[in-house]
C-alpha cells in the first residue's frame, strides 16, 4: 500500500489564514478520533510505533492497515464454490468490485470449511437487482442485503453504498472522508469494516488480485486466538445484543478466548439477549448448536450467565449436577452433545430439530429416570426403523450400558415384551416434554423443581412449528408391533439432515443416544471440548503459518 504522506508533502506555510483553518478542522477531526482511539485492554495503547489490536476502533492509523497475498497462506481461488465465483465474476463483468467478506475469510485463514460465503460490492442494491442479479431479493431493515441463489446455494450481497446512518452508533466511526496517502478502495474498506461486529469477521479478500485486506488487526487477533469487537465492546454490544450470540459462536467453534474487555461487557450485558427478536434469537442459537460446537456452546452460555436466560431447565440441571464437582465430565447432558457434535461441521450442519428433539428426549429422562436397557432399544429403534432390527442390536450388543445419575438407571434384565412396553412409554414421556421447549408454563413449572435455580427469564424462543416437526420424529412410537421406519441406506444425508427431513432426523437422533449409551463412545472430553476438532486444510497448498504474518509489523 502506499505510504501516508510525510510532513514534506503539505502546503507551503505561506498561506497563514487557510492554516490556521485546517488546523483547527485537524484538531477537531483529531478529538473526535481519540473518542475510541484512547482506551486500552489488557495493556494496549500504540506498540513500537503501531496501534496494537486494542486501539484499532476510530483510531485512523494507516500504518496499522495490512494487505497479503492470499496464496502465500495457502487460499487459492479453488477454495471457493463454483457458483460464489460466478457471482463475483458477473459483478466485476459489469464494473464492479467485489469482495468475499466476514467469517468465510476468517476460515479460509485458519484452513476450515466455512459455513457460507458472503459478499460486498461497489454496487448498490438496487443496481445489483436491476442489471447484474434480476431475481434476487433485497432483504432486511436495518443494513439491508440482497439474497442470490444460484445452483441451490443462497449468497448474502451487501453493498459498500448502504447509507451508514442506518447503522446505529456510525457517526462515532465514520471520522473522515478520505485518508491521506491511501486510494479510494482503502477507504471504502476501512469504513466497512468498523461496521462490523468483530475483528477476526472484518477481513476482505478479492480472489481476482488473491489480496486480504485488514484494517483492524483483525489477523492478530487470529494469530492470538482472541474474540475482539471492532468498537468498544459495551457499545457494540449495546447497539446490537445478538452480538453477544455471535461471539459466543465464534469463540465455541473456534476454541477462542475474549479479550477482557469483551468478556466483562458480555457479562454486564446479557440480560439484554431477551430484547432480541424470537425469530432471530431461534436463528442465533441455530447457529450455535446445529454446526458441531453444541456441547462448548453450551458451556460458554452457562460460563456467563446467557443458559438461564436461553435454557433455563438446562440451566437449572447443570447447576444442580455441578454442585461439589470441578468439571462436567460423565454428566449426560454433556455427552449427548458431545456426540451430536460428532457428526457435524460449519459445512455439514443439522436442523435444529434435532437437538430441540435431543434435549426433549433428556428433559424426559430426568422427570423419569428409564433402565439403561430401555434407553438403548427406545435409541436403536430410531436408528434402525423397526421393533425387530432394534431386538437384533440388543442381542448383539456385549457392552454393560452406561449408567447415569439420575437419568439411567442400571440394567433390571427386563423381559422382552416387557421392554416393547417401556420403550414405547419412553417415546410418550419424550413427545411431552417437547413442551417444557415451546410452552412458557410447563417450562416454568419444570424449572421449579430445582430450588437453586436463577430467577426465571420467561423467555421461549422455540416455535410452534418447530414444536410440530420435533412430534412427528416420535410418531407411531405407541404401536412398536407395526412401527416400521426403516430409511433404506446407511449412511447420512446431509442434505436431507439440512432440511429437517424426519426420517434423517430420527435416524441421526437414535446413533447419538445409541453412542452416548456406550462406554466406548460416552466420555466427554470436559473443559478441553471447548477446543476445536482439527480441521481438514480445505486449501491441500503449501503456504506460510498464519502465526508468521506480520511477526514484525511489515505490510507485504
Amino acid at each position: 500500500m502506499t505510504a501516508v504522506r510525510r510532513c514534506a508533502d503539505l502546503p507551503s506555510l505561506s498561506s497563514p489564514a487557510p492554516l490556521l483553518s485546517r488546523l483547527s478542522a485537524a484538531a477537531s477531526r483529531l478529538l473526535q478520533m481519540r473518542k475510541y482511539g484512547s482506551r486500552k485492554e489488557d495493556g494496549g495503547g500504540l506498540r513500537n510505533g503501531r496501534s496494537s489490536s486494542a486501539s484499532r476502533p476510530g483510531f485512523i492509523d494507516p500504518s496499522s492497515w495490512k494487505c497479503f497475498d492470499s496464496r502465500s497462506v495457502g487460499i487459492p481461488t479453488g477454495s471457493i464454490p463454483r457458483d460464489c465465483m460466478a457471482l463475483l465474476q458477473r459483478l466485476k463483468r459489469k464494473g464492479f468490485e467485489a469482495y468475499l467478506v466476514g467469517g468465510c475469510v476468517r476460515d479460509l485463514l485458519l484452513k476450515r470449511a466455512p459455513k457460507d460465503f458472503d459478499v460486498i460490492t461497489t454496487a448498490s442494491l438496487k443496481q445489483i437487482k436491476k442489471l447484474v442479479f434480476p431475481r434476487c431479493f433485497i432483504v432486511g431493515k436495518r443494513f439491508p442485503i440482497c439474497l442470490i441463489r444460484m445452483h441451490g446455494s443462497t449468497y448474502e450481497v451487501s453493498s459498500f453504498q448502504t447509507n451508514p446512518s442506518q447503522v446505529k452508533g456510525n457517526e462515532n466511526v465514520n471520522c473522515s472522508e478520505e485518508i491521506d496517502g491511501h486510494d479510494e478502495g482503502d477507504t471504502l474498506r476501512w469504513k466497512d469494516s468498523l461496521r462490523r461486529d468483530f475483528t477476526v469477521n472484518s477481513l476482505f479478500f478479492n480472489p481476482f488480485n488473491n489480496r486480504v485486506y485488514d484494517y483492524v488487526s483483525g489477523v492478530n487477533d487470529l494469530r492470538k486466538n482472541k474474540v475482539c469487537t471492532v468498537i468498544p465492546a459495551n457499545v457494540s454490544f449495546k447497539e446490537d445484543p445478538a452480538r453477544i450470540l455471535r461471539g459466543l459462536r465464534v469463540a465455541a467453534r473456534l476454541g477462542f478466548q475474549f479479550s477482557s474487555e469483551t468478556s466483562t461487557a458480555i457479562r454486564d450485558l446479557s440480560p439484554s439477549i431477551k430484547d432480541i427478536d424470537k425469530t432471530r434469537l431461534a436463528m442465533e442459537m441455530k447457529y450455535m448448536l446445529s454446526y458441531g460446537a453444541a456441547e462448548s456452546s453450551i458451556r460458554l452460555l452457562r460460563k456467563y450467565g446467557l443458559l438461564d436466560i436461553l435454557l433455563p431447565l438446562q440451566a437449572a440441571y447443570l447447576s444442580d449436577q455441578l454442585k461439589g464437582k470441578s468439571s462436567d465430565r460423565g454428566l449426560m447432558l454433556m455427552n449427548l452433545l458431545a456426540n451430536l457434535d460428532k457428526f457435524f461441521s460449519a459445512d455439514r450442519p443439522c436442523h435444529c430439530s434435532l437437538w430441540v428433539a435431543l434435549l426433549a428426549f433428556h428433559n424426559a429422562l430426568v422427570n423419569s429416570p428409564q433402565d439403561a436397557q430401555v434407553i438403548k432399544a427406545f435409541a436403536a429403534l430410531m436408528h434402525f426403523g423397526t421393533w425387530d432390527s432394534a431386538i437384533e442390536f440388543l442381542n448383539e450388543d456385549v457392552g454393560a450400558p452406561v449408567t447415569y445419575v439420575p437419568e439411567a438407571l442400571g440394567p433390571s434384565g427386563s423381559k422382552v415384551d416387557n421392554l416393547m412396553e417401556r420403550t414405547s412409554h419412553l417415546a410418550s414421556l419424550v413427545k411431552s416434554s417437547v413442551d417444557t421447549l415451546t410452552c412458557l408454563n410447563t417450562l416454568k413449572q419444570s424449572v421449579v423443581r430445582y430450588p437453586g435455580a436463577s430467577q426465571f427469564s420467561g423467555l421461549v424462543f422455540v416455535s410452534v412449528r418447530e414444536k410440530g416437526r420435533v412430534l412427528g420424529i416420535f410418531n407411531g412410537l405407541d404401536d412398536l408391533t407395526s412401527y416400521d421406519k426403516r430409511r433404506g441406506m446407511h449412511g447420512i444425508d446431509y442434505k436431507l439432515l439440512e432440511d429437517g427431513v424426519t426420517a434423517e432426523v430420527r435416524f441421526v437422533l437414535g446413533k447419538v443416544i445409541m453412542d452416548t449409551m456406550s462406554t466406548e463412545s460416552c466420555a466427554s472430553t470436559g473443559d478441553a471440548a471447548a477446543l476445536p476438532r482439527p480441521a481438514a486444510d480445505v486449501t491441500g497448498a503449501a503456504h506460510r503459518p498464519l502465526s508468521t504474518l506480520f511477526h514484525s509489523g511489515e505490510s507485504e
